[in-house]
């Protein structure tokens, strides 16, 4: 929502890396924001839901301008196993059911429903740049992304706007992927993962605030739009990115076989390329604060 209106904007995993940054600073910009929570309300700024049971309390949704749906178990928060891949599915896609049943459901809809999901949509590229127009790849999180965004179809039915944030690696300290890659480097611990010459897709976390924002701002923003910097990188030069900006030492390897012990089925995706371009943002007129990835490493 823009600077100069005031909206009432509802938010799933607001207190996640993505959803605490866009919470501030809609916040900071007088916007009012509905927080769900997975347990009763306690404050006058919160809305239950329960994703696994497809329930939301719908008049706590009354009035919204906005929806930002952006909750889902964390893909690298633990070693994956069937158990907790099924977890990641199921948090994705019932969660967004039922945020996209609710929204349909009121007699004034929101505007806008604007779904987090991930450049996990299209596999691995390889060396191939990919944009908005690609299919799905192959394997289990490119189908978990197809199951997550299908899941919107009765916001869809209902004629409202849904967009979804394809979003990167959210370079970032707090939290994520870097959130665990820059104590290593300042440790002097970090290095290339296996090849180092997959594609990493990445976006400072200030662009992807604002690239969220945009959106929600854009009418003709609906479907799919990559949140990533334009110009992937591969994991070696983002090894040599951290150690230049970090002043750091970057001489470690972690071949392939480790972490497919440690990250079990996981690996392949930190191994797999993606090479995506955000071609819908720049098309919008969306500019990028951090471009590039020296800058976006800079500015965490």
């Amino acid at each position: 929502m823009r600077r100069t209106d005031t909206a009432r904007i509802a938010l799933t995993g607001s207190s996640g890396l993505i959803g605490s940054a866009l919470t501030r600073s809609l916040r900071a910009d007088g916007h009012e924001v509905v927080r769900l929570v997975r347990r009763p309300a306690r404050a006058g700024d919160e809305v239950e839901w329960d994703p696994k049971r497809r329930y939301v309390d719908v008049a706590g949704l009354v009035g919204c301008d906005a929806v930002v749906h952006l909750a889902g178990a964390g893909v690298g928060e633990r070693r994956w196993n069937e158990a907790y891949k099924k977890e990641i599915r199921d948090s994705r896609v019932l969660g967004t059911a039922a945020i996209a049943e609710a929204v349909a459901s009121l007699d004034t809809p929101p505007k806008v429903l604007l779904c987090g999901t991930a450049l996990g949509y299209y596999g691995d590229t390889g060396t191939r740049a990919v944009d908005e127009t690609a299919p799905a790849g192959e394997g289990f999180l490119p189908s978990v992304c197809v199951e997550w965004e299908d899941a919107a179809a009765a916001a869809h039915e209902a004629g409202i706007r849904v967009a979804y944030a394809r979003t990167g690696l959210v370079v970032a300290r707090e939290g994520g992927a870097w959130g665990r890659l820059f104590p290593l480097f300042r440790a002097g611990l970090g290095g290339r993962l296996g090849s180092g010459r997959q594609y990493w897709s990445y976006i400072s976390l200030h662009d992807e605030i604002a690239a969220l924002r945009h959106i929600l701002d854009t009418p003709s923003l609906r479907g799919p739009v990559n949140l990533t910097a334009p110009e992937p990188v591969t994991n070696r030069e983002v090894t040599a990115s951290m150690a230049r900006v970090l002043r750091r030492p970057a001489f470690l390897h972690v071949p392939s076989p480790a972490l497919r012990i440690v990250l079990g089925d996981f690996a392949e995706d930190v191994l797999g390329s993606q090479r995506v371009l955000p071609a819908r943002l720049l098309e919008s007129g969306f500019r990028f604060a951090f471009p590039t990835i020296d800058r976006a490493i800079a500015a965490a």
